[in-house]
Formats: structure tokens, sequence, C-alpha cells
């Protein structure tokens, strides 16, 4: 199963695609999809949507993870987040995609075993869960694998039990 994780933002939004082959995880493809900061909301916005269309369409995932938002101490910052996850979960959507989500909390717990794990802990885990070694990567893209990770290790679980079929 191919996971495409995702770390939204109207700046820099992270992607990871692991592949997933019972309990092996392997890192297909990582990385940033910047926008310029300059460049009005909405066309930073289209700019996202192009560039995840093509993603999908290169690697066709079979699910789609995204963090669910912290609710940080600056309203504006929250409010063009949420604008860009929607352009991101619009474009999912359209293209028939399955979407999970996780708190950061699920997503710490879940690679590190502690649900208030720093940064510099979830990033080690990345690299020794996907045998990435000293590969250079954005914190963007760490933090999409991060989720791709969990979502890999949680999803058929969190199926268990629900009444739609899978």
């Amino acid at each position: 199963m191919l996971i495409l994780g995702i770390d939204p933002g109207s700046q820099h939004t992270g992607f990871g695609l692991i592949e997933q082959s019972g309990e092996r995880l392997r890192a297909v493809d990582c990385g940033r999809i910047r926008c310029r900061a300059d460049d009005p909301l909405t066309r930073r916005l289209v700019h996202l949507t192009i560039e995840l269309e093509a993603l999908i369409e290169r690697a066709t995932p079979h699910l789609a993870v995204l963090e669910t938002p912290f609710h940080g101490v600056n309203s504006r910052s929250l409010i063009v987040l949420a604008q860009a996850r929607g352009a991101l979960l619009a474009t999912l959507g359209r293209q028939s995609i399955e979407i999970v989500e996780y708190s950061p909390a699920e997503v710490k717990t879940a690679l590190t075993g502690n649900g208030r794990a720093d940064k510099q802990q979830v990033a080690k885990m990345v690299r020794l869960l996907l045998s990435l070694g000293s590969r250079k990567l954005s914190s963007d893209a760490t933090d999409a694998l991060a989720v791709a990770i969990c979502a890999a290790h949680r999803w058929r679980m969190d199926r268990v039990g629900r009444k739609d079929p899978p």
C-alpha cells in the first residue's frame, strides 16, 4: 500500500510517500512544495493544488494522511493554514483518495511511544524506521513522513469495528 503523508502549509507543504508491505516500510519519495511568500494567497493555493495533483498522478497513493492542526497563538496563521489544508483536502477528495487525520500527539506516540516527544526525537525515528541514514530532509518532509508512518502503524487497527465497508 502506498501512503502519502502531507504536512500542510501555505508557503511550504511537506510530502512523504511510503510503501507498506506487511510490516516493512520503505520511503518512496519525499520533499517540499514551495510557494512564493510574496504571492497572494489565492495563487499559493492554486500552486499547492497543481503540485499535489501532479504528485498524485505520478505516485497514485492508496491513502493520504494529514496531521490535524495544532492550535497556535497566532489566529491569522491558523486561518491561512486552514485555507491551505482545505485546498489540499479538496484536491485529494477530487482524486477519490481515502483521507485520514491524526493529532500531533498520536503521530508522536506512534513513532516514539511518547505523545510529547520533540521534533528531534520524531526525526530520529523517521530516519531509523525508513533506513534513511544521513540523507538531508527538510523538516516539512520529515513531518510528512512521520504522519505517513503513523498511518501505516494505525490504519488497519483504526478500521476494525467501523461499520462502513473497507
